[in-house]
C-alpha cells in the first residue's frame, strides 16, 4: 500500500477543525481586501487603482505557493507551516492597516510600506492556504472530499461575513487608530483560534516522510517532474481558465445592475447577497450529492465540474441577453442561478483538486496544491482587472453600455464553456500520467 493511502484519515470533526482554520484565514483577508480598500478610496480619497494594485500584488506573491507546498512535503508535517503562515498573515495585515493610516500624513511612505505588508500577506496566505488544502487532500477519505471542500469553503465565507459584521461595529466612530486596533485584534484572535484548531490534527502521523528518496529531490527538479505529469499540467491550465472566468465577473455585476437596471447602490449590494446565497446553495448541493451518490470518485467530480462550468456559461449567456433586453428580464433569478452554478463548480473543482493531489500516493500533495494555487492566484490577479478593462474598452468602442455588458458577459460565458471542455480533456489523460499504471483512466481512485 502506498504511503498516501496508509496515513490515517480525518473524521468529520477533523475536517471542521481545518474549516475553522480557513474561516480564520478568511477573517483576516476580508479586512485587507475590503475594509482597507474602502478606507483608501473613500476616507483618504486615493485612486481606486492603488488598492487594486496592492491586492494584485498579494496575488502575485502567491506564485510562490509551490515552494511552501514542497517545503512541507519534505518535512512530513504541515501544521507548523499552517501556523507559521497564519502568523505571517496576521503580522502583514496589522502592518497593512498601519501603512494605510500612514498614508493620511505621508502618502508615499504609506504606499511603500503597504507594498511590503501586502507582499507579506501574500506569503502568509500562500504558506497557510496551500498546506491546509494539501493536508485535506492527503488525510480526507475519497468519499468525503466533496463534502470536505464544501465545508471548508462555506466556513471561509462564514469568516468573511462574521468579520465584516463585527468589525463594522467596532470601527464606529471611525478613526485611523481604531482601524489599526480592530485589524490587530481580528488578526490575533484569528491566529489564536487557527493555532488551537490545527494543533494535534496530524496526531498519529510520522513527523518524517516515509519516502525519503522522493523528498530528497530539490524544488526545481520536483516541480519539473510534477509539470511533466500530463494530468497535473492539464489541470493547471484548467484551473487558470476556469478561475479567470470565475473572477472576471466580480467587478462588473454591480455596475451592470446600476447602469442597465437602474439599481441604487443599496440594491446592487443586495444583489451580491443574492449571488452569494446561490453560491452557498450550490456548494451544499454538491457536497450532499458527492457524499451520498458520487462518493467523490474522480469520474463523478469531473462530471460535476463540467456541469458546473456549462451551467455557469449558460447563466452568463442569459445575463448577456438581459443586458440587451434590460429591465424586462428579471435580474435576481439570473444572478442567483449564476451563483448556484458557480458554487457547484467551485466545490467540484476543489474536490477534483484534492483527489488528484493525493492520487499518486507519493506524498507530494503540497507542491501539486501549490502549483494549482499559483495558477488560481494568477487568474484572480488578472481576472477582475481584465473584466473591468474589457468592459471599458468595449464600451469606448461601441458607445452603448448594454452592448458592452452583453459582449463581456458572452466572452466570460465562452471562457466557462471552454473550461468545461478542458475538464473533459483532463479526464482523457493517459492512466500512467500520475504514476498510477495499474488504475484505469476513468477512475483515478479505487472504488469504495
Amino acid at each position: 500500500m502506498s504511503p498516501a493511502l496508509s496515513r490515517s484519515t480525518l473524521g468529520w470533526f477533523g475536517v471542521i477543525r481545518l474549516g475553522l482554520v480557513q474561516a480564520c484565514l478568511g477573517a483576516i483577508i476580508i479586512i485587507c481586501t475590503s475594509t482597507l480598500n474602502r478606507v483608501m478610496v473613500v476616507e483618504l480619497a486615493l485612486p481606486a487603482m492603488l488598492p487594486g494594485a496592492l491586492v494584485g500584488l498579494h496575488y502575485g506573491v502567491q506564485m510562490s505557493r509551490p515552494h511552501w507546498g514542497h517545503g512541507a512535503d519534505g518535512g512530513g508535517k504541515r501544521a507548523p507551516w499552517i501556523i507559521g503562515g497564519m502568523a505571517t498573515l496576521a503580522l502583514g495585515a496589522t502592518g497593512a492597516a498601519g501603512a494605510t493610516a500612514l498614508m493620511a500624513s505621508s502618502t508615499w511612505f504609506g504606499i511603500i510600506l503597504a507594498m511590503g505588508t501586502f507582499a507579506v500577506i501574500g506569503v502568509g496566505v500562500g504558506a497557510a492556504g496551500t498546506n491546509l488544502l494539501a493536508l485535506l487532500a492527503a488525510r480526507t477519505a475519497p468519499s468525503r472530499k466533496a463534502a470536505a471542500a464544501a465545508i471548508v469553503w462555506i466556513m471561509m465565507i462564514f469568516g468573511f461575513v462574521m468579520t465584516a459584521g463585527l468589525s463594522s461595529q467596532f470601527l464606529e466612530p471611525f478613526t485611523l487608530s481604531r482601524l489599526i486596533s480592530v485589524t490587530a485584534a481580528v488578526s490575533v484572535i484569528a491566529f489564536s483560534i487557527a493555532t488551537v484548531a490545527v494543533l494535534g490534527v496530524e496526531k498519529g502521523q510520522d513527523a518524517s516522510p516515509s519516502d525519503t528518496q522522493t523528498h530528497s529531490i530539490g524544488f526545481k527538479e520536483t516541480l519539473a517532474e510534477i509539470w511533466s505529469e500530463t494530468t497535473a499540467r492539464r489541470f493547471t491550465i484548467f484551473v487558470f481558465v476556469s478561475m479567470l472566468a470565475y473572477s472576471a465577473q466580480d467587478l462588473i455585476l454591480e455596475p451592470f445592475a446600476g447602469l442597465v437596471y437602474g439599481y441604487t447602490p443599496g440594491e446592487s449590494t443586495g444583489l451580491a447577497g443574492v449571488q452569494n446565497g446561490g453560491v452557498l446553495l450550490g456548494m451544499i448541493i454538491t457536497a450532499i450529492v458527492g457524499t451520498t451518490i458520487g462518493k467523490s470518485r474522480a469520474s463523478f467530480m469531473r462530471a460535476w465540474t463540467v456541469a458546473g462550468c456549462l451551467a455557469s456559461a449558460a447563466a452568463l449567456a442569459a445575463l448577456a441577453g438581459a443586458a440587451i433586453t434590460g429591465p424586462a428580464w428579471p435580474l435576481e433569478p439570473l444572478v442567483f442561478a449564476l451563483g448556484l452554478a458557480n458554487g457547484a463548480f467551485a466545490v467540484a473543482a476543489i474536490g477534483s483538486m484534492m483527489t488528484l493531489a493525493s492520487a499518486a500516493g507519493d506524498q507530494r500533495e503540497g507542491i501539486r496544491m501549490g502549483l494549482w494555487g499559483a495558477s488560481q492566484a494568477m487568474a484572480f490577479a488578472i481576472g477582475g482587472f481584465a473584466g473591468a478593462a474589457a468592459l471599458d474598452g468595449v464600451r469606448a468602442f461601441m458607445g452603448e453600455p448594454t452592448l458592452a455588458f452583453a459582449t463581456v458577459f458572452a466572452v466570460e460565458g465562452a471562457l466557462f464553456a471552454f473550461a468545461g471542455g478542458l475538464a473533459l480533456w483532463v479526464g482523457r489523460t493517459p492512466a500512467d500520467s500520475m504514476t498510477l499504471p495499474a488504475i484505469p483512466a476513468g477512475d483515478i481512485l479505487p472504488a469504495e
